[in-house]
């Protein structure tokens, strides 16, 4: 029914297959490409500008965890110890050439004071000549600071330390250097290094992305339909998030991990779609951009077949991000819908804008063409490259020595994971060259790190009453026994209406390791106090029990996402075989991944190679958030490869033939693509923020074990080994079976011709 595209015409007996919905809305848009095109110019000129309105209202990652005793502390220093603020923050004044008692060091205090109490948030600021000039003027006087107390959730103190920078900045001169730090104007700055690395790590991945697909699709034309269509879902995302912030708080962390995992999917989605249009072109000889019919038929097919399996990797990501609010964090929910935004934006791209684009195109999508021997074969004749299916073959005939090879390997990647350790790194490396970095570099070497972010400490009566006398004396005596602990400098107890506050400074910062322990010793201790409830809080509590949080609803997630990708994927390859197969080799990989990730950021290996200092552990939300979004990512390949072999079978029962159709008409592709995602993902290695480094690394790695062990060893290995079992599902009841088939049919894509 095929013939070469060398010849005049395609035979006139062609006969067109049916298309479902996705073709024929894909045919439809390419029979309307001006009207959608000029819309789309029209949405991303629009949602773009909105850009910088929408970075104006991100704010820091809310760690907050309703209902937790961190939180109990937060309301309870608001309610009672209004005076001393939910958080206290540091303003630090620094001269090589005056001293505190010089009058031109003390007029930079008299200034700055006035200024930091007018700013809204701020509740209290206590200079270093009105409290403790012992505590807060340093030995050889050449720096003090001033201890801030602001209110508000975490999202907005976030918002207050900035209006801190700029009221600071206003009254500084040379003389004096005057600076803010503490945890919110860490943040606060945080997120602009944050900003700055996800433009680098854009202005090395894309290109090098460029060069990819114009290798994957064989001419520099196809190659910018994807990166045209990925830049304008972005843009749609952010118009997408910006509408959100008035009814949700982002951070800046929503808006790169968004982009990042937008930037790869939606060049991966454009690429698998333009490759089969191609395709589609090649095996009609369509030569002509008159020839709209054609064209039109070729969108159609093209989306009726990589556009559905696309919409089906979609729909799983979704599933798997969604499963994130099942450990109701605020920040982690903040990530999924973020991230959720990004991935109907870019599905929105590939059903719109590419179908526009390769309508007004056609052939015209192979200029530039690279030179014949570069070009994936199916754009010069019908006949795919019977190179990998000779592979498929090679694995298939020694399938046990391939599989336990690529089982070993990966097995060996994953082995780390035994030792794996969380944490909190709040980045204090990455701000070094900031303000609120070198105010805390000022306090690290005069005062010590604990001061930037104390642990707090309340004692109560029950439910936030008054204290006995009896209550009282228990809360002093456990207030006075922390003093004596060699891991804290100091303990600063307040007492009001009934109740006690303690400011327990640590000798390390607050995201140590060895202050976490600080909070988890300080809690057992306090559930020995009857006569008192004593509840501990601050910014390292609130790590601990966003830690236990995630730790405890980990398996909740992993549960949720395996059981619906079980029943997807029995739906969607009508085989309970390879459904358990793909589960498997997807944690096989994913175990992997991030086994690599904790011998690279937590035992240090290749730390100076990727220009990092090791913090011994990884970010808590870590694991889980890649987790997810790997499961939901890697199944785009499995459906794209898995029902390419399901088409074969069908046609001809043979296992090793199928198997080997299927990886020789997917192999490129999903290389490609792999190549393309892993460029992206590399690309925030070279961020200053560890924690992008991170999410970066570990995706990056998975895909490349995804495609390079998983898709080409470990697939046809164990196809081969299950023969026939492939394709086994039970018989069930008539009706079952219709309706399975009714499903199967909305999200497979329609066999190859």
């Amino acid at each position: 029914m095929t013939q070469s595209a060398t010849s005049d015409r395609p035979e006139a007996a062609t006969i067109e297959p049916r298309l479902h919905a996705a073709g024929r809305w894909g045919r439809f848009i390419a029979r309307r490409h001006r009207v959608v095109l000029c819309a789309w110019l029209l949405l991303a000129v629009l949602c773009g500008a909105g850009y910088p309105a929408l970075h104006a209202r991100l704010g820091a990652p809310d760690y907050t965890l309703p209902g937790s005793a961190s939180q109990a502390v937060d309301h309870v220093v608001a309610q009672h110890f209004s005076r001393a603020g939910v958080e206290q923050d540091l303003i630090v004044f620094h001269s090589g050439g005056y001293t505190a008692d010089t009058p031109e060091f003390r007029a930079a205090i008299d200034r700055t004071l006035p200024a930091v109490r007018d700013v809204a948030g701020v509740v209290s600021a206590i200079g270093p000549f009105e409290g403790s000039a012992a505590m807060q003027i340093s030995a050889d006087r050449h720096t003090a600071f001033a201890v801030i107390g602001i209110d508000g959730s975490m999202s907005a103190r976030s918002e207050v330390a900035q209006h801190l920078q700029n009221a600071v900045a206003a009254v500084s001169d040379s003389t004096v250097r005057i600076s803010v730090t503490g945890y919110s104007p860490v943040q606060a700055d945080l997120m602009r290094t944050e900003t700055a690395d996800m433009s680098r790590a854009e202005a090395i991945g894309v290109p090098v992305a460029a060069v990819l697909l114009a290798l994957a699709l064989g001419a520099v034309t196809a190659a910018m339909i994807p990166i045209t269509a990925t830049a304008a879902g972005i843009a749609l995302a952010v118009g997408i998030l910006f509408g959100l912030t008035v009814f949700l708080s982002f951070d800046s962390l929503v808006l790169s991990v968004g982009t990042m995992i937008a930037t790869g999917t939606a060049i991966d989605y454009a690429m698998f779609i333009v490759s089969r249009f191609n395709e589609e072109l090649t095996r009609r000889g369509v030569r002509s951009r008159r020839e709209r019919e054609a064209i039109g038929q070729a969108v159609g097919v093209a989306m009726d077949t990589a556009g559905r399996t696309i919409l089906a990797s979609g729909l799983i990501v979704a599933i798997s991000l969604c499963s994130l609010v099942l450990v109701g964090l605020p920040m982690l929910d903040g990530v999924a819908a973020g991230v959720l935004a990004a991935l109907f934006a870019t599905l929105t791209s590939a059903f719109t804008l590419l179908p526009a684009a390769m309508g007004l195109l056609g052939p015209a999508v192979n200029r530039g063409a690279l030179p014949a021997r570069l070009r994936p074969a199916e754009t010069r004749s019908a006949t795919a490259s019977r190179g990998w299916a000779r592979w498929a073959h090679t694995v298939m005939r020694r399938p046990v020595l391939f599989g336990l090879a690529g089982v070993a390997v990966l097995a060996v990647a994953a082995l780390p994971l035994t030792g794996l350790r969380y944490g909190v790194d709040m980045g204090l490396r990455s701000v070094a060259d900031q303000p609120s970095g070198q105010a805390t570099r000022l306090v690290q070497e005069n005062f010590g790190p604990g001061l930037l972010a104390p642990i707090e400490v309340v004692a109560t009566g029950p439910h936030d009453s008054v204290l006995t006398p009896a209550g009282l004396s228990a809360a002093d005596t456990f207030v006075g026994e922390l003093s004596h602990d060699p891991r804290i400098a100091k303990v600063l107890s307040q007492p009001s209406d009934g109740r006690l506050l303690a400011v327990v400074v640590p000798r390390e910062s607050f995201d140590s390791t060895v202050v976490a322990a600080i909070v988890s010793d300080i809690r057992s201790r306090a559930q020995d106090v009857d006569s008192a409830q004593i509840l501990v809080g601050g910014t390292t509590a609130t790590f601990a029990d966003v830690s236990a949080r995630i730790t405890s609803r980990f398996p909740l997630v992993i549960a949720l996402v395996l059981i619906v990708s079980l029943i997807f994927l029995v739906i969607a390859f009508r085989s309970i075989v390879l459904a358990l197969k793909a589960i498997a080799l997807n944690l096989l990989a994913t175990g992997a991944a991030l086994g690599l990730t904790v011998l690279v950021f937590e035992h240090g290996v290749g730390e100076s190679v990727l220009g990092f200092r090791s913090t011994g552990f990884l970010q808590v939300y870590l694991p889980m958030l890649v987790f997810a979004v790997l499961f939901g990512l890697s199944m785009d390949y499995e459906v794209f490869l898995i029902r390419r072999m399901r088409e074969a079978w069908d046609r001809h029962p043979d296992n090793a033939s199928a198997v080997a159709e299927g990886l020789e008409r997917t192999a490129r592709p999903i290389t490609a693509a792999a190549a393309i995602m892993v460029a992206v993902f590399a690309s925030f290695v070279t961020a200053d923020v560890l924690e992008l480094k991170q999410i970066g690394f570990a995706l990056a790695v998975a895909i490349a074990l995804d495609a390079l062990i998983v898709r080409l060893i470990l697939v046809p290995a164990f196809m081969r080994l299950f023969g026939r079992w492939n394709w086994w599902l039970p018989r069930l009841p008539a009706r079952c079976q219709r309706k399975i088939a009714s499903t199967a049919s909305m999200i497979e894509p329609t066999a190859s011709r």
